[in-house]
């Protein structure tokens, strides 16, 4: 049965696309370095490639359902939704590669020249000739499609060089697949970094590959298959081992069906006729793409620049500090005398780690207790838990196996903490795991204390150094006692824990948020709400914000991404502010903030306002008690709606606009907070100074 849309509501999905555009945006900055405007770029490719295989994926398995299904938030059939995504997505390619052109051009001058065949010299065509036959054409496995031999099946994402050939008067098609296992690029000889795609070399050659034939209408594609797909519930109940489960959900990833079809030429319409034919698609879901399809040799190419052109093509360098927050010797100690926020990337993820670290050693310490969602490649975090079981503490990883697109490197750290004697969990039948936080356990005398860190983001040092997050270490005893209970009702599948400090979902952590709203739309004109996230769609939270807003509660929601409520709209959304930040670093952290002065609550944690996480998820939020973190915290979200350079506004039509810079200061958040974290005094240098007007008070007593 079909509800009414809310008049002050979007669809999510154009809703990310206008995300993704707002990326995009970003490669058009002529104020961004110019290989970092092309890493937006990457970055934007990269974005609607997996919104295709996740979001239209999703789309595509509901229709098989029921393609009646209407979206509360639109109005909008399965039909119509995939019609209005492919009808956005369209501009948007052209767009994207006309802005790829035009970086390109630019970079040119610097040495940093992408080629087609046609503009390489005479001896780079005889190098590139050289090189095909002596390394790629022995590697190759050409296939042709005729009555004997059956259309293969293409991987997704995987780029194919296809042409028709002819011999005497039977016509079939030839496809070459790219060799995943080379690089998609060939570097070309000489001081510059000049460079030709791999498909492009393939293709110039294809008569070479398939000799006996003429060969005609040379093209490359690549299919984008759906990648939405959870583990069977009912597979838990017949296999203890979940990661079997997993590898097995993996492989069926690589066999899922086309939901879009990516060329580099148009087709035929013969041609377009056979590939809809096979891929089970419409000519809606082809698109044509002038520019690379795998985009990832961007970043290889940005690291080859020479070191002297790199001010000129990229963001000045930027390491993380050590927090002012945190002085030398123990961590340990430190956060047992006062509480810790660490700001990533600003703030050095070191701190965090070096505590985990002591913990492995530390005599007093019983056990280490940690949510995982992803973590890096490489990953000291784990060498530390690991060391921490050998020397004898119990130390347990809930690892969340389904993190999309990262089960494999999960599967892999699983194995490798249970052979250091780690205790390995997972998480729910129908809920994943998101939560992040860590809890030591030690003995003071004949106490039993914790120390507890809660997260935004994960415990991912690669990330940390690219995305904003917060960390809270706490030696709040009751904070503590509340992870205890946490972690026991994680290891006996207890979804209904009771807490007194911390706010989890499934269970309390969106009521919660609800009643602290309600607090403030008691309050009237004198409520206010600030709240930071990544994503908002969850339909009780926004008719909550409206309901506020109704109240005259003045309303900020800062929202990186997806935002299904629409602010400005008559009698619904007048006193709501809804605003995105784009810029150098992702945006991740979660902040919620209710009130105001003494009677502020303040609270960090790592869920969306989506039903996925309020409903679908364990996630953990937590109290921010600490008078100068939260003091803190208010001074950064006063940065960041202050932003007038990297801050979008967003309309009652569902469009962006840039906030216009009055005649005032240029505010660029993420700058501003990399210039706090340089000029801030380390913690060190305090206890230094204190420690030598001590020793002159002293001697002048004396």
């Amino acid at each position: 049965m079909s509800k009414e849309k809310l008049i002050y509501t979007q669809n999510r999905e154009l809703s990310w696309l206008r995300f993704n555009k707002r990326v995009l945006e970003e490669a058009q900055d002529s104020t961004v370095p110019l290989l970092e405007r092309m890493k937006f770029v990457a970055i934007f490719t990269s974005n609607l490639d997996e919104f295709f295989m996740i979001r239209v994926g999703s789309l595509y398995d509901m229709s098989l359902v029921d393609e009646k299904t209407v979206d509360i938030k639109s109005g909008w059939t399965i039909r119509e939704q995939l019609d209005q995504i492919y009808s956005v997505v369209r501009p948007m390619y052209k767009e994207r590669d006309k802005t790829y052109a035009e970086i390109k051009k630019q970079l040119n001058p610097y040495g940093v020249c992408g080629l087609d065949m046609k503009e390489l010299e005479p001896q780079e065509k005889k190098y590139v000739k050289k090189y095909f036959k002596e390394q790629i054409l022995p590697i190759l496995s050409p296939q042709i499609v005729d009555v004997n031999h059956p259309f293969p099946h293409l991987l997704n994402k995987a780029v194919y060089v296809i042409a028709n050939l002819k011999m005497e008067n039977k016509v079939m098609l030839g496809i070459v697949p790219v060799p995943q296992f080379i690089s998609d690029i060939l570097y070309l000889p000489g001081t510059d970094i000049r460079y030709i795609r791999m498909e492009k070399v393939i293709m110039e050659y294809m008569e070479l590959v398939f000799e006996k034939y003429a060969v005609s209408d040379k093209n490359y594609i690549c299919v984008t298959r759906n990648a939405d797909i959870s583990p069977d519930d009912d597979a838990y109940a017949d296999n203890d081992d979940f990661r079997f489960i997993m590898k097995q959900t993996l492989s069926r990833r690589r066999k899922m069906a086309v939901v879009r079809l990516e060329a580099a030429s148009p087709f035929t319409k013969e041609t377009e006729v056979f590939f809809c034919d096979k891929f089970q698609i419409t000519p809606n879901q082809i698109f044509r793409t002038k520019i690379p399809m795998k985009l990832d040799f961007i970043f290889a190419v940005a690291d080859k620049v020479p070191v002297s052109m790199r001010r000129s093509l990229n963001y000045e360098p930027f390491s993380p500090q050590i927090s002012s927050m945190v002085a030398g010797g123990s961590v340990m100690n430190q956060v047992k005398k006062h509480d810790i926020i660490l700001s990533y990337p600003y703030e050095s993820m070191d701190p965090f780690l070096q505590m985990i670290k002591e913990a492995s050693v530390d005599p007093n310490v019983m056990t280490i207790k940690i949510t995982i969602y992803r973590l890096a490649k490489k990953t000291r975090l784990v060498e530390y838990l690991c060391a921490a079981a050998e020397n004898g503490k119990e130390v347990t990883a809930l690892i969340e196996l389904r993190a999309r697109f990262d089960e494999q490197n999960n599967i892999d750290w699983s194995e490798r903490m249970e052979e250091a004697g780690c205790r390995v969990i997972y998480g729910f039948e129908g809920y994943k795991v998101h939560s992040k936080i860590c809890q030591i356990t030690y003995r003071s005398r004949n106490e039993i204390k914790y120390l507890t860190q809660i997260g935004t983001g994960n415990y991912n040092e690669k990330t940390a150094k690219m995305y904003t997050d917060y960390s809270l270490m706490t030696g709040n005893q009751s904070i503590g006692e509340d992870g205890v209970e946490f972690f026991k009702n994680m290891s006996i599948s207890n979804l209904d824990g009771v807490y007194k400090n911390l706010i989890v979902s499934p269970t309390s952590l969106k009521q919660k948020i609800l009643r602290c709203m309600d607090e403030e739309i008691a309050k009237g004109a004198d409520g206010r709400i600030v709240m930071k996230m990544n994503s908002v769609t969850d339909m009780d939270f926004m008719k909550k914000v409206s309901e506020a807003s109704q109240a005259g509660v003045k309303v900020d929601l800062i929202v990186r991404g997806i935002c299904c409520i629409l602010p400005g709209i008559k009698d619904y959304t007048e006193n709501l502010t809804v605003s995105s930040v784009v810029g150098r670093y992702l945006e991740h952290p979660r902040i919620f903030s209710f009130g105001k002065g003494q009677s502020q609550k303040l609270y960090i944690g790592s869920a969306d306002m989506m039903t996925r996480n309020t409903e679908k998820r364990v996630e953990v939020a937590c109290p921010i008690y600490d008078p100068q973190i939260k003091s803190r915290l208010n001074h950064d979200i006063k940065i960041m709606l202050s932003d007038n350079v990297k801050r979008r506004v967003l309309e009652s039509d569902g469009t962006y606009h840039k906030v216009k810079k009055s005649e005032g200061k240029e505010i660029d958040s993420q700058k501003e907070f990399m210039k706090l974290a340089l000029t801030a005094e380390p913690a060190i240098a305090v206890e230094k100074k204190k420690t030598f007007l001590q020793r002159v008070i002293g001697y002048f007593k004396k």
